[in-house]
């Protein structure tokens, strides 16, 4: 009975090797040479690039600008104005899944071949991803994940200790961009590098504009260092040509700017009304150049309270119709209840600067560099540093936006700019660079750090009617990615609660560098 079985079972066996290798040649066959497993670096790169950094423009930004009343629901009772949450999928997916899980082979190939930029580009990508999910969802996979089949359900490594990771991968970055590459490797050229166009001096100050900008998130741990901020700041991005940004070349649905007419992003959103009074002058004494290149139609561009939705007045603010937020549609009739509201397939007659069909995502810019050189300088006692950056921070934005050399001197002698380094305040410093991160994340991470505090962020009010689970409290990290609920869920509910019980209270529970 026993041979009858293990004869069995070797036939058994030799038919499904057999079958397993038909199907493997089956397999071989319909194999893709066009999208061959072990692609060069230049082919991975761009991909990379565009992937991986364009995902923080979306449910990130989609969500974190309603908490800092960027943007506002155009209808009242909006989720996000009010703080009720969903377990996100993009930020967590998108980064490790489009656009992470990609640098590991990259790098490994680029080694083998010396394409030491490659390698350098990969570190600093890796960096930029990792910083900007862990400054949403506390403590991440790194250390146990892109191991793929191998490992399913990767441990979680604290936020503390991917600081240090990402902080050294962009050291090590550094050091790869510093050695010349055999000419034997793949060119670093600017149809594989779509950000700098192949210029690793530009990588050099992408990466040290990084490590400014986390080591400045530490402001209320004991470790925080000015002098260390302002030493990366000295070999970092310093003039707005440096700009890291992902540029929409495409009128195309699919490749135009994420907040573009046509990708119906900003249909059911406006201005926050907190934002608009920044720049109306209502807020800060002064009508800010800006107001009219950001939103065109500054009739119609009042900006709605978060959580109340649009205001009936002036006429033509209705939820009806198609947002404000993408410019102005009519250039010789205002807006008005009688008129009909243009379709999303009608392109603006003018264009808001942040929602250009073709324009550009900002990643790391001058001018958010600058701020972050002022409060670091003003935390250190340079006083004088820190006005000379808050004032250069305004103009580089000021620049950016194409505000007239006339318009931008007017503003800066004006009551809305402190006209001394002993006037200079930190309100002054984050009000500005608020202006500034409009719709980027970095502006969240501010307020954190601030603690919401309407001191800095003057007249700065909870939205109408928040979650009233959260009692009173602002949001301070997403809820777990939905796919780790699913696959991952002990690991990702580890570092609050291990029992993997959601409550309300996960959104406001500070993380790491959140607290002292």
């Amino acid at each position: 009975m026993k041979s009858r079985i293990s004869l069995a079972l070797l036939v058994a066996l030799s038919v499904s090797a057999s079958l397993i290798s038909a199907c493997d040649a089956f397999l071989d066959v319909n194999r893709n040479p066009n999208y061959p497993e072990d692609a060069s670096p230049s082919a991975k790169l761009p991909s990379i690039i565009a992937n991986g950094l364009q995902q923080q423009s979306a449910l990130g930004v989609l969500v974190t600008a309603h908490f800092t009343q960027h943007i506002a629901g155009r209808t009242a009772a909006n989720a996000n104005d009010q703080f009720f949450l969903s377990p996100p999928a993009n930020p967590f997916n998108n980064t490790y899944f489009q656009g992470a899980s990609n640098i590991p082979p990259m790098i490994e190939r680029a080694t083998r071949e010396q394409a030491w930029h490659y390698v350098g580009a990969g570190k600093v990508l890796m960096a930029a991803l990792l910083f900007h999910l862990t400054d949403i969802h506390g403590n991440i996979p790194y250390t146990d994940a892109f191991r793929g089949a191998e490992n399913f359900t990767p441990k979680y490594d604290s936020q503390e200790s991917i600081y240090a990771a990402m902080d050294k991968l962009l050291d090590e970055a550094i050091v790869e961009f510093g050695k010349t590459q055999p000419a034997s490797a793949v060119a670093f050229s600017a149809s594989a590098d779509i950000l700098f166009g192949g210029n690793v001096q530009r990588w050099i100050r992408f990466a040290n504009g990084l490590k400014a900008r986390q080591l400045n998130h530490l402001t209320k741990k004991s470790t925080y260092n000015p002098q260390r901020v302002l030493e990366a700041i000295d070999k970092a991005t310093n003039n707005n040509a440096d700009d890291a940004q992902v540029a929409f070349s495409s009128a195309q649905v699919g490749h135009t700017n994420f907040w573009a007419y046509q990708r119906v992003n900003a249909n059911t959103r406006t201005f926050g009304r907190y934002f608009i009074n920044m720049l109306d002058g209502t807020t800060l004494g002064f009508r800010d150049p800006r107001y009219v290149i950001i939103a065109p139609d500054t009739n119609r561009s009042k900006g709605a309270v978060n959580g109340s939705g649009l205001p009936t007045s002036p006429v033509g603010m209705t939820s009806a119709g198609v947002s404000d937020f993408y410019g102005r549609y009519n250039l010789t009739t205002p807006i008005t209840s009688t008129i009909a509201a243009p379709t999303a397939a009608v392109q603006p007659a003018i264009e808001g600067w942040y929602a250009r069909t073709v324009g550009v995502q900002l990643i790391l810019t001058n001018a958010e560099m600058r701020f972050v050189e002022a409060e670091a300088a003003f935390r250190a006692g340079n006083r004088d540093r820190a006005y000379t950056a808050f004032r250069a921070g305004i103009t580089a934005h000021m620049d950016k936006l194409g505000v007239s050399a006339a318009d931008r001197t007017a503003y800066l002698a004006s009551v809305a700019v402190p006209q001394s380094a002993a006037a200079l305040t930190l309100a002054n410093i984050m009000q500005q660079k608020y202006i500034a991160m409009f719709l980027h994340h970095e502006a969240w991470v501010d307020m954190r750090r601030m603690d919401y505090s309407p001191m800095i962020y003057t007249n700065f009010t909870p939205p109408t009617s928040p979650n009233s689970q959260l009692m009173g409290a602002f949001p301070r990290r997403f809820l777990p990615g939905s796919a780790e609920l699913l696959y991952n869920r002990s690991n990702a509910y580890s570092e609050i609660d291990p029992a993997g019980v959601a409550d309300a209270t996960w959104i406001v529970t500070p993380m790491w560098w959140d607290k002292p």
